[in-house]
């Protein structure tokens, strides 16, 4: 089997959660656990120096002032805008400390010591994209409400998606909860959160980056990315949504009225309705054209939508929390708009953790060695909403600075759904928060869980027995319903991985520590394993690579899972065959010990506590047993590390039936 490659340096992010809440289940288990998941690979593979894991709280921005004024209004919070954000910035630090998530920084885009970091980075970044010409100054409108006497930033004003083909109730200013953006204007039916009436549109001048430029340069990244195993379908596609001409759907009602206006419009072709369809489409060669025919449209009263297609970036606002913005030809007072500062913000994350690490725990202190390097990688985890903001708008932002910053490479999820159904901390369906799980499970059963889910491939559901309200059945006897959560008939979805921890894990590695205490005097086997044990052992560990490489931890999680399957039969075919016959009892026990050091090391990324558990008491030091370098030697290169021979490497004695891995106290 061809091994795969990979980097000599590599940093992974994690996204960004907004500082006004805790995480739910849908930050952990769809984001920021696959993204532990490779980055304890990458560590065990490149080495713990090769590798920095970044994410942080993002501080500014419209939602966290929203949730600040709704929390002051609502609940008679006294403490500063600052004190909220750092207090939802501990309970996300905490929620991910709960479930192992192994940050080399949890930072915040507002909180020092990232804060210095990123407000310099954030100031030269911008005066570079202005001196390069990249940067436009436009006069837009921006809602503001005139009962409160106050502009509104982005999540103070809620409508209807303008995009056509979105179905999405609940969009703000310039973008929906789904990821389409928009300008202001086009958004449907807008209505001010503060008062509940009508908001006005007034002109403010902000800089844009002019992203419609580099249409050609995303043309030919998609195209690579076409090629590129790692890059997942669902990314090119949402690209190349975004890359279409402009395009105005009008209803076929509003015929008559556009023939009217056509000789007033831009240079467009139209595209008569076909069929059933409900409109018909008029093209445009740039943005502008198509701006300019929808102001004429919407003064002669004909209804329309707007196709996706590149707009100019937003990168400064007009609110007040945000990252101060330089003041460039006069304009002063500005703030930078949250989704751009937060693309480059593992950036500033990555400077911070370089800049207060101890000495000699990084290969490198300079951050253009992980950022800029040929030999290094930078993967970053997202979800499939944000594939727009990572995938398209900041290419073109790594390019236009021209400081040979190299594209990253996007590994987009599906979404993670609960119950069957999208659940939002902001919608109907409340998701639970992600330490309210632990409640019923343990961190490691959930971490094993969702990284069976597959959600390389499509959404897939989440649905915890213990959450679980929906009605099972009637009882025969009272005819009172019984609730999913309530049934010991229904077995649990989120606990089918567990039982391969609780039970095939545990007892090979039980199996193994009191074998070697009864028959090895308390120390590794002398015999080494068989040649097919051995063959066995390495196909797993290449499988596992392969899988681990294309951040398919489903697949790898299978490939483990079968490997401790098939081991665990060994050992009870072998161990029963050999009653009688010692010598025949510790060859199959050294059969056992090389699978529970395959197991084991392919186990770590997925479930850590356990698996360095067993490592700890092996008696290895972590750094020893679980890199890679020695992925396919067993115990006896291990001993000779430590100076040792097998016979002479003693075991932590277990106590009776130790557990590895715990069922949660809720299921015993």
């Amino acid at each position: 089997m061809a091994r795969p490659t990979f980097p000599k340096r590599a940093v992974l992010t994690g996204g960004m959660p907004y500082g006004n809440k805790s995480l739910h289940f849908g930050h952990i288990g769809g984001v920021f656990v696959p993204a532990d998941f490779f980055a304890r690979f990458l560590r065990d593979r490149i080495g713990a120096e090769n590798v920095i894991f970044v994410s942080g709280t993002d501080c500014y921005g419209s939602p966290i002032m929203e949730g600040y004024r709704k929390k002051v209004a609502e609940e008679g919070y006294g403490g500063s805008i600052g004190d909220y954000v750092r207090a939802n910035h501990e309970l996300q630090k905490e929620a991910l400390d709960a479930y192992g998530i192994s940050l080399d920084i949890f930072a915040g885009s507002g909180l020092e010591p990232a804060r210095s970091f990123h407000a310099d980075l954030s100031d030269g970044l911008i005066r570079r994209l202005h001196e390069q010409g990249h940067l436009k100054k436009l006069s837009t409108r921006q809602f503001f409400d005139v009962e409160a006497g106050t502009f509104l930033n982005g999540r103070q004003v809620q409508g209807r998606c303008p995009v056509r083909g979105c179905k999405s109730e609940k969009a703000y200013a310039d973008e929906c909860d789904l990821g389409h953006q928009f300008d202001p204007e086009e958004l449907i039916a807008p209505v001010s959160q503060i008062t509940g009436t009508v908001p006005e549109l007034r002109p403010v001048d902000n800089w844009y980056f002019d992203l419609p430029a580099f249409r050609s340069s995303l043309e030919r990244l998609a195209g690579a990315w076409d090629a590129d195993p790692q890059v997942r379908g669902i990314v090119t596609k949402t690209v190349r949504e975004s890359l279409a001409d402009p395009v105005i759907y009008i209803q076929n009602s509003f015929r008559r009225a556009f023939g009217a206006l056509a000789g007033a419009l831009p240079t467009h072709t139209l595209h008569e309705a076909e069929g059933s369809q409900t409109s018909f489409s008029v093209g445009f060669s740039t943005w502008e054209d198509r701006d300019r025919a929808r102001s004429i449209l919407e003064e002669a009263g004909v209804r329309f939508r707007t196709g996706k297609t590149l707009l100019p970036f937003r990168i400064t606002g007009n609110i007040g929390w945000g990252v101060p913005a330089p003041d460039l030809e006069g304009i002063a007072g500005l703030t930078v708009w949250v989704w751009p500062e937060s693309l480059w913000a593992p950036i500033s994350f990555t400077q911070t953790v370089l800049a207060t690490a101890e000495e000699g725990r990084y290969s490198s202190t300079d951050w253009r060695d992980w950022w800029c390097a040929d030999d290094a990688r930078v993967y970053q985890f997202i979800g499939q909403d944000n594939i727009y903001f990572y995938c398209v708008a900041q290419p073109a932002l790594w390019e236009a600075l021209d400081w040979g910053l190299f594209q990253d490479t996007p590994v987009a999820n599906h979404h993670i759904l609960f119950m069957n159904k999208k659940a939002s901390s902001s919608g109907a369906l409340k998701p639970p928060m992600a330490v309210e799980l632990l409640g019923s499970y343990t961190a490691e059963q959930l971490r094993a869980h969702w990284l069976s889910l597959g959600l390389d491939q499509k959404a897939v559901s989440f649905a915890p027995k213990a959450f679980d309200t929906s009605i099972s059945r009637t009882d025969k006897e009272t005819g009172a319903e019984i609730l999913v959560k309530d049934d010991p008939r229904v077995a649990d979805p989120a606990l089918k991985e567990s039982a391969f921890l609780t039970n095939i894990f545990n007892r090979l590695a039980r199996s193994c520590f009191y074998g070697a205490a009864r028959a090895c005097a308390g120390h590794l086997p002398a015999e080494s394993p068989s040649p097919d044990c051995v063959e066995l052992c390495d196909e797993a560990a290449l499988g596992f690579e392969a899988a681990a490489h294309a951040f398919n931890a489903h697949e790898a999680l299978g490939i483990a899972e079968e490997f401790g399957r098939c081991a665990n039969k060994r050992w009870d075919d072998a161990s029963r065959a050999s009653k009688g016959d010692e010598a025949a009892y510790r060859r199959a026990l050294a059969d056992a010990f090389r699978c529970l050091r395959t197991l084991t090391l392919l186990m770590h990324p997925v479930v850590p506590s356990g698996c360095e558990r067993i490592a700890e008491c092996l008696r290895f030091p972590n750094e020893l047993f679980f890199s890679w370098e020695h992925a396919f030697e067993g115990f006896e290169e291990l001993a000779a590390c430590c100076a040792e021979k097998p016979e002479d490497h003693a075991l932590i004695e277990l106590p009776p039936r130790f557990d590895f891995f715990e069922k949660h106290e809720s299921q015993r």
